[in-house]
């Protein structure tokens, strides 16, 4: 890459998806002192928000224009907060790098309310994500969940405005703001499993990018980005989209990767939740991400064998 002509990450326009194009931008700068700049843009997934995401098409709303500007030339990466990044990439692009990931867990924020256990019977929660949905279910049959669509201030304003009791967000996405304040407590895995990437950022480029490539694969966080690819392997296994309340996290012990997942049911959501729990001895090096993957799909098989066939969606026509 040159260090003159300047690399384009195109980027949304929401706070958060700014601080994380301006993060990757002022490390890329200081790293390999190239000049970065940002274009900013509005995707489907911003203006939609009358309606659930798997109602309208799911996560590929929030990274489609983006995937354009890198097809058309007008950009040269983008970076996406990797739990919002669909499982399978369209032909012609990659996933060139994963850095490390804050805080994966969610948070419960409320003005009132120090926990979810604090919550009055048939409280009002807030959250579109039917992961989400179905594991306060099962924490709390009885409380009232509501959607809650919009980027993380305009849900803070919400909840402000006195329209829940309660709402669960990213603990990562408040961290990256300062807003940590906000967060009454935290749902440990044990109480609420996350997204798969939940907390990672991921950088987008074309397939035929290779020279930045090679430059992004060094940038990458090697405990993450194995990780990461366990937890979003059980999703792909499962032909997984947005659909589907499905959580997966994935954490280290030495050199072994253990993985958690669970999957609840999206029209019954408060049938029982699935739960399973693998583990593998994974060399922490990037060669080793087909054996991260592997790790998944044992993951997937051992929700299959609990039935998770009759949780899924039905396949699209």
């Amino acid at each position: 890459m040159s260090l003159h002509t300047p690399t384009i990450i195109a980027t949304r326009e929401s706070r958060l998806a700014l601080w994380q194009a301006e993060h990757v931008r002022d490390a890329l700068t200081a790293r390999f002192g190239l000049a970065v700049e940002l274009l900013g843009m509005t995707t489907r997934g911003d203006q939609i928000l009358d309606r659930a995401l798997s109602k309208v098409g799911g996560k590929g709303l929030f990274v489609k224009e983006l995937e354009t500007a890198l097809e058309q030339g007008q950009a040269h990466l983008a970076v996406h907060s990797l739990k919002d990044v669909p499982m399978d990439l369209p032909e012609g692009f990659v996933l060139a790098a994963v850095w490390e990931r804050e805080d994966p867990r969610d948070a419960f924020v409320s003005p009132r309310y120090a926990s979810v256990h604090d919550l009055p019977q048939g409280a009002v929660v807030g959250t579109s994500s039917l992961r989400r949905v179905t594991q306060l279910m099962a924490l709390r049959p009885d409380l009232q969940i509501e959607p809650l669509r919009g980027n993380l201030d305009t849900r803070l304003r919400k909840l402000d405005e006195g329209g829940f009791d309660a709402i669960v967000l990213a603990a990562a996405g408040l961290m990256r703001l300062q807003l940590a304040e906000r967060i009454r407590s935290r749902f440990e895995p044990t109480q609420m499993i996350p997204a798969a990437g939940q907390g990672a950022l991921g950088i987008e480029v074309r397939e035929d990018a290779t020279e930045l490539r090679a430059l992004l694969r060094q940038t990458i966080h090697i405990p993450t980005f194995l990780a990461a690819h366990a937890e979003r392997a059980v999703s792909r296994a499962l032909g997984g989209s947005c659909s589907m309340p499905l959580a997966a996290h994935a954490t280290w012990q030495g050199g072994t990767l253990q993985l958690v997942a669970a999957l609840g049911d999206s029209v019954d959501v408060k049938r029982p939740l699935l739960r399973a729990q693998v583990q593998a001895d994974i060399p922490q090096a990037v060669d080793s991400e087909a054996a991260a993957r592997a790790l998944g799909e044992q993951a997937a098989q051992a929700l299959r064998a609990l039935g998770a066939g009759s949780y899924l969606p039905p396949p699209a026509p």
